[in-house]
């Protein structure tokens, strides 16, 4: 779902375990001498000065497919891949924004995390949506986000958007004082504000680590919308959306130029959260003609729709999604299959039905046949299909250079950021950092 125009604050969150680390100190480094006329008449004994340990900034580029660095306009970070590490990630399921957001810096997919959908109910809030614009911690306390078990390992950190970090993280809501929650939040942070440049954002993470070493930070996050907002406008194919991944390139290609100016290393790790089918006005299903609204209520729709039942009228909801029907596939949230890891949460609806996603593109479902169709792009499908597969880029001191990995879930670069920092390896997580291994530098 596009950020833009749903996610007018962008949540956040902190909190954590304690850990024992220390950071590594600064390595004293003897300079090259100065030319000759320079050093004339001045004393002989070596310059020292100090390397900055390097930083880690983890980038997101909403909804960039990984084949847009075969188009031509990602000089870049088609550089970037070239001489670092590269891949083709799977998402979590439901591919969508703020489930894989939360995935990327807990490690846990979205059933565990509880961060389900975009948007979602739960039976504790009677009456309450969540939307990507909720920033109550109750919604987002169940797993931990990086940044709160860095801070809390004593690592500074900073996030120049991404979804869940303005929230106050393990705090609560006070009804009263909606903004004076009480919880953990990165050492500094910014509230989403789609009017904030890319230019802006850049130079603010520069500004950041432009401080001494004792408050510059080591873990950074910066977030990118437009490729996504233009996928779901135009489609993944059209020239305006290559224009959007244009922009997103020459913005990372000013972060790589900031940081070689600074003189500040960096390991930076550049994903995306998921890709983009796709759509067609004529590829749509109305939900109403399958299920009356009076035996359930549609929760969420889209590339896939969630329905919750009236009391009483399971038994009729269940009969009329669970025979076949073109383009969809619909099961009791029990029943999905195994390789979702999906369904567990009682945050998921009773019944889930997926449309279908292929080379001719996917197929919406809509609540009605009256909806209007005006975006030519989707996200949500099968997380295994190749439209949903989401980019991963990494690249700095830490990482080998020129290596292509086979395809992993975006469940293991929580536990790879985890290494980056020196922090110990999580604790139940549904990924861990065996993809990498052999591409790590120790």
């Amino acid at each position: 779902m596009m950020l833009r125009s749903l996610l007018a604050a962008a949540l956040l969150a902190l909190g954590g375990c304690a850990y024992p680390y220390t950071p590594p100190a600064l390595s004293p480094v003897t300079a090259p001498a100065p030319p000759l006329a320079a050093r004339e008449g001045a004393a002989t004994t070596p310059v020292q000065r100090s390397i900055p340990a390097p930083v880690t900034i983890l980038v997101s580029i909403d909804g960039f497919r990984p084949d847009y660095l075969e188009r031509g306009v990602t000089p870049r970070l088609s550089a970037l891949a070239a001489s670092g590490v590269s891949a083709s990630m799977r998402p979590s399921f439901p591919s969508k924004t703020f489930p894989n957001h939360w995935t990327l810096v807990t490690g846990f997919v979205p059933d565990r995390h509880g961060i389900v959908a975009n948007r979602m109910e739960d039976e504790a809030r009677p009456g309450e949506t969540f939307t990507m614009a909720t920033d109550d911690p109750f919604w987002w306390n169940v797993a931990e986000p990086l940044w709160v078990t860095a801070e809390r390992a004593g690592i500074p950190t900073a996030t120049m958007f991404w979804p869940g970090s303005n929230v106050a993280w393990g705090g609560t809501r006070d009804p009263a004082h909606p903004h004076a929650d009480v919880g953990a939040r990165p050492r500094d942070w910014q509230q989403y504000n789609e009017a904030v440049s890319d230019r802006q954002r850049v130079d603010a993470v520069l500004d950041w680590l432009r401080r001494p070493a004792a408050t510059r930070p080591r873990l950074v996050t910066l977030y990118f919308d437009e490729v996504d907002t233009a996928g779901h406008e135009y489609g993944p194919a059209d020239r305006r959306t290559l224009s959007a991944v244009a922009t997103a390139d020459a913005s990372v290609g000013r972060l790589v130029d900031g940081l070689a100016a600074l003189g500040q290393p960096a390991n930076l790790v550049i994903v995306s959260d998921h890709g983009i089918a796709p759509i067609a006005p004529e590829r749509r299903i109305a939900i109403d003609s399958i299920v009356a609204p009076t035996d359930a209520r549609v929760v969420e729709s889209g590339p896939y729709a969630t329905f919750a039942p009236v009391p009483g009228r399971d038994a009729a909801v269940a009969e009329a999604l669970l025979r076949p029907h073109p383009h969809m596939t619909c099961w009791r949230k029990e029943a999905l299959p195994p390789r979702f890891r999906y369904g567990g949460n009682a945050r998921v609806p009773a019944f889930l039905c997926l449309a279908e996603d292929g080379a001719a593109g996917g197929w919406i479902l809509a609540k009605t046949a009256t909806d209007e169709a005006t975006h030519r792009g989707a996200h949500g499908y099968d997380n295994d299909s190749p439209d949903m597969r989401a980019l991963f880029i990494a690249n700095g001191p830490a990482f080998a250079a020129g290596q292509r990995l086979p395809t992993f879930d975006n469940t293991d670069v929580a536990p790879l950021l985890r290494d980056l920092l020196g922090l110990p390896a999580g604790a139940g997580l549904d990924g861990d950092d065996a993809p990498f291994r052999r591409v790590l530098r120790r």
